[in-house]
C-alpha cells in the first residue's frame, strides 16, 4: 500500500466522527481538504453528515430508532472507543440515554404530568423531575464503590456518624440493618432529600444533574477492572456489576412510567440486556422467597427435616429469555443434581413487569407443569424485589 493509499483510509475512518463534529479541528480542516479532491470519500461524507443532521437534539424522535446507532457503530467501527464501557455497564449505560432521549423531547406541559410507580407496598404518583431525583438518588449509592462523591447532599448520615460499612455478605444476601441513627439514607429519604434540595429548580436543571450523575457512573465504570467491588442497598449488598444490572433495570421501569404517563411509545432493553436483567431477578428471587414465607409450626409428630434442594424451572419466553433454576428452599446456587418439582412458562417482559411489582400475580399469564403451589409462591415472591 502506498503512503497516498494509506493517507487516504486514515482520513476516510475520520468521516463518522467528522459527519459528527467530533473531530478535533486539525483533523477536520484535512478532512475538509481530502473531500475536495476525493469524489468517492465526499459522497460518503455527504450521506453520513445528512444522518448526523437528523440527530439534531431540536429535532423529535420520530425517526428509526436504530438510525443513531447505526451511525454510532459505523464511527466506532472505525475508530474504537479509548475508553470502552465494561459489558457489565452497558445495559445501564443504553437505559440512560434512550431515558435522556426521551426527555429531550419533553415539552413544557409534559413535565407537570404525573407519572405512577407502583412498587411492593404501594405507588408512587411523581412528576418526571421527581422521577429523576429518586433514580439520581439511588443511583448515588454506586458512588462509593467507584471513588465518586453522592450527589444525595447528606447522605452520609448526622455530622460526626461514620457510614455504615458494607458487611461481608455472599452476592444477593441481606445485610443487617444499622441501627437507628447510623449509616446512609433509606431509598426513600435519598430521593426525598434529593427533591428537596433541587425544589424549584427548571425540569431542564434537574435532568442536567441526572444526566451529569449517571454519566460520571459510567465512566467510573469504564475505569475500573471488574465489577466485583461490594454496593449496599440496605437490603442486600451486591457486587458492582449486578447494581448497575439494578439501575438499569429500574431506569428502564421507571423510563416507561414516564412514557405512559405523556403517551409516548417507550421500546424495552436490548434481548442481551433485557436477559441480564431477567437473570438477574432470578438470582435474587430466593432473597424474595425467604421473605414472603413466615415461620410454620411443625405438625405434631413431625420428626424428619423440613426438605431441601427443591427447585422451580422457570422458562422466560421472548426477546432476551432462557431457563433458570429457582431455589425454594433459601440463596445459593441449586445444587447440581437438582430434579425441579414445578416447571414454568411465561413472557419475559411479564417477568420483568411483575419483579417490578406493575403486574399482579394474578394477572400473569404462565404456563404451568407440577407443583402449583411452588409455583404461586415464586409468582407471589418476585414483586418484593421491588421495594422502596
Amino acid at each position: 500500500m502506498s503512503i497516498d493509499d494509506a493517507r487516504h483510509d486514515s482520513l476516510r475512518s475520520l468521516l463518522g466522527a467528522w459527519a459528527l463534529d467530533a473531530c478535533p479541528r486539525r483533523e477536520a480542516a484535512e478532512v475538509a481538504r481530502h473531500l475536495t479532491l476525493c469524489p468517492e470519500c465526499a459522497e460518503e461524507a455527504s450521506r453520513l453528515r445528512n444522518a448526523a443532521a437528523r440527530l439534531s437534539a431540536d429535532d423529535p424522535l420520530d425517526p428509526p430508532g436504530s438510525l443513531r446507532q447505526q451511525v454510532l457503530d459505523w464511527c466506532l467501527a472505525r475508530r474504537p472507543a479509548e475508553l470502552p464501557v465494561p459489558a457489565w455497564a452497558a445495559p445501564y449505560a443504553a437505559e440512560t440515554a434512550k431515558l435522556d432521549a426521551l426527555l429531550r423531547d419533553l415539552g413544557p406541559d409534559e413535565w407537570h404530568e404525573v407519572a405512577e410507580l407502583p412498587w411492593h407496598g404501594g405507588v408512587q404518583r411523581w412528576r418526571p423531575a421527581e422521577v429523576l431525583c429518586h433514580l439520581a438518588a439511588v443511583d448515588g449509592l454506586l458512588a462509593p464503590a467507584l471513588g465518586l462523591p453522592d450527589p444525595v447532599p447528606g447522605a452520609a448520615g448526622p455530622a460526626g456518624v461514620p457510614p455504615r460499612v458494607p458487611p461481608q455478605a455472599a452476592p444477593g444476601l441481606p445485610s443487617q440493618p444499622p441501627p437507628p441513627g447510623h449509616g446512609p439514607l433509606g431509598v426513600l429519604e435519598r430521593s426525598e432529600r434529593l427533591m428537596a434540595d433541587l425544589a424549584g429548580s427548571d425540569p431542564a436543571a434537574v435532568r442536567s444533574v441526572w444526566r451529569r450523575h449517571s454519566q460520571t457512573l459510567v465512566r467510573g465504570a469504564a475505569l475500573r477492572a471488574d465489577g466485583a467491588a461490594p454496593v449496599d442497598f440496605g437490603f442486600a449488598t451486591v457486587p458492582l456489576g449486578d447494581a448497575f444490572l439494578d439501575r438499569a433495570f429500574e431506569c428502564w421501569i421507571h423510563g416507561d412510567d414516564i412514557a405512559r404517563a405523556v403517551d409516548y411509545p417507550y421500546a424495552p432493553p436490548k434481548p442481551g440486556h433485557l436477559r441480564s436483567m431477567i437473570d438477574l431477578a432470578a438470582r435474587m428471587l430466593p432473597l424474595a422467597l425467604a421473605e414472603l414465607r413466615q415461620p410454620q409450626p411443625e405438625p405434631a409428630g413431625f420428626g424428619g427435616p423440613p426438605p431441601r434442594g427443591r427447585v422451580v424451572r422457570m422458562v422466560a419466553d421472548g426477546p432476551g429469555g432462557g431457563e433458570w433454576l429457582i431455589p425454594l428452599d433459601g440463596p445459593g446456587p441449586p445444587p447440581d443434581d437438582a430434579d425441579p418439582i414445578a416447571s414454568m412458562v411465561l413472557d419475559g417482559l411479564d417477568f420483568c413487569r411483575l419483579a417490578a411489582a406493575h403486574q399482579h400475580p394474578e394477572h400473569v399469564l404462565v404456563g404451568e407443569f407440577g407443583d402449583r403451589t411452588a409455583i404461586r409462591e415464586v409468582l407471589r415472591a418476585a414483586p418484593l424485589l421491588s421495594r422502596p
